[in-house]
């Protein structure tokens, strides 16, 4: 066939399908989803949307990964308990901690919640705890008593640091349709510390347990596909100025580019499971080998569980099983009102901070992560979100007010997984809607469009996010 006939056939069809849906339809267009769009995760996505569907291993595993994987989940599920105890390998725990467990905060490998009201137990939630100024590294100054995070539990016999309470003020936003939705702002109260007085001044920054999947596959993206997203000082003057967070890699002892955490302050998947073990749990690791302790108190002559508590091999391993877990498959991503939100949701410009795709590497060291076409809606980069939800504590060098975006692949599945649909770095949204309308700073333009759409547009853009 020449190009000449072949372009003249192609013209033919693209008539006849014009032709078939203005005949009956007016001036409907028919919305195509792109080939591939429901596999967000790449060779790393699972068929799964049940209550189940963030616990897979991905698939493009060798088989002595997915033997890794197995024993990194017991890991990451089963309770660490204090020393001295039979159970030698997970023995260890504290002497200070929020969980007993990786999965206490992520439960069923999902997002975290905080308490709904005051004396309501909450899961996932803690506060983190900084001075204003940086070290030597670049990181916060931390409380010289009670360090970088409020721990509220403690192993028998030794006081806990302290407890916190949670309340909230109200406020309310009218969309263009007339519906009325109320926003609840968290106000916390540390009390009963048992070490002392906080630093005054002392700033508070709350973060929840986010979701586990997909996250090698972020981890795999080249720094350079990062880097290519930013615009810092908004060169194309579209409002939207994101940056890469530098932040301090223990491992290498040097600045890397931040990706993880809320406010990318963790530079790769290890560090953050590093510190999660050692400041939730009070696990050490060969990462980080010494205790969170105040000053007055001997942690020295308290019973551990070796040193380091978690051996090196089964740190890897569970290192291996939060980098692999899959993300699951969309639903309904053909749908015609679920094309019409996702059409809408990038004339928001939602898409210039929530990039839909991306490639992985091809040098990343789980070799079946390689060049990988993944949709996570995410650009890894901070954003000012304005003053609404800011903490007002710096990490490194992301200011009071910026937070990176976070990836929303799995987000319609949190209520089916977790139970709830808290959304947010301190998870005071209570549903998609409520996201957005806590969206300002840079996303201020998108929340307002957002907040003019119809009743029947607006229902689109969230069948489209709920479909993620």
């Amino acid at each position: 066939m020449n190009i000449k006939g072949k372009n003249g056939i192609i013209f033919l069809l693209g008539l006849l399908v014009l032709t078939a849906c203005n005949s009956n339809e007016n001036d409907y267009v028919v919305l195509v989803a792109e080939d591939g769009e429901q596999y967000g995760g790449g060779v790393s996505t699972v068929v799964n949307a049940s209550e189940e569907a963030f616990g897979f291993a991905s698939q493009a595993l060798t088989a002595r990964e997915q033997v890794d994987f197995g024993v990194g989940n017991s890991f990451f599920r089963q309770s660490w308990v204090s020393a001295p105890a039979s159970t030698t390998a997970r023995d260890g725990l504290g002497p200070f901690f929020n969980a007993v467990t990786c999965s206490s905060c992520h439960f069923k490998d999902g997002r975290g919640r905080p308490p709904a009201f005051d004396g309501e137990f909450g899961e996932g939630l803690l506060l983190r705890l900084s001075l204003p100024g940086t070290q030597d590294n670049g990181a916060a100054h931390v409380d010289p008593v009670y360090g970088n995070q409020l721990q509220d539990a403690s192993i028998l016999g030794v006081d806990k640091k302290g407890t916190y309470r949670i309340t909230y003020e109200t406020s309310t936003e009218t969309l263009a349709d007339g519906t009325t939705v109320t926003l609840q702002k968290p106000i916390y109260t540390i009390e009963n510390l048992g070490y002392g007085s906080l630093v005054p001044g002392v700033l508070v920054s709350p973060r929840i347990a986010g979701q586990m999947v997909g996250l090698g596959m972020l981890e795999a993206v080249p720094e350079a596909t990062i880097l290519a997203f930013a615009d810092e000082f908004d060169t194309d003057a579209d409002g939207i100025s994101g940056r890469p967070n530098y932040v301090y890699d223990e491992e290498s002892q040097s600045q890397k580019m931040g990706r993880f955490g809320w406010k990318a302050n963790q530079p790769s998947i290890k560090q953050q499971v590093g510190a999660a073990f050692l400041g939730d749990m009070g696990i050490t690791s060969y990462l980080f080998p010494n205790e969170n302790c105040p000053p007055n108190v001997d942690c020295d002559n308290i019973p551990n569980g070796g040193s380091p508590e978690i051996t090196n091999d089964n740190f890897d391993r569970v290192v291996l099983y939060s980098q692999s877990l899959s993300v699951p498959i969309r639903r309904d991503f053909d749908d015609q009102n679920v094309l019409n939100g996702k059409a809408i949701f990038n004339d928001m410009a939602c898409t210039s901070c929530h990039i839909p795709k991306m490639e992985t590497g091809n040098d990343y060291y789980i070799a079946g992560f390689r060049n990988q076409t993944i949709r996570p809606y995410t650009d890894l980069l901070l954003h000012d979100m304005g003053d609404g939800l800011a903490d007002n504590a710096p990490d490194f060098q992301a200011s009071g007010s910026e937070w990176r975006t976070p990836p929303l692949w799995g987000i319609g599945l949190i209520n089916t997984v977790n139970k709830h649909t808290n959304l947010l770095h301190d998870g005071r949204a209570r549903n998609v809607t409520e996201a957005i309308l806590w969206h300002g700073g840079e996303a201020e333009v998108a929340k307002e469009k957002f907040k003019q759409l119809s009743t029947q547009d607006r229902e689109d853009v969230l069948a489209f996010i709920n479909s993620l």
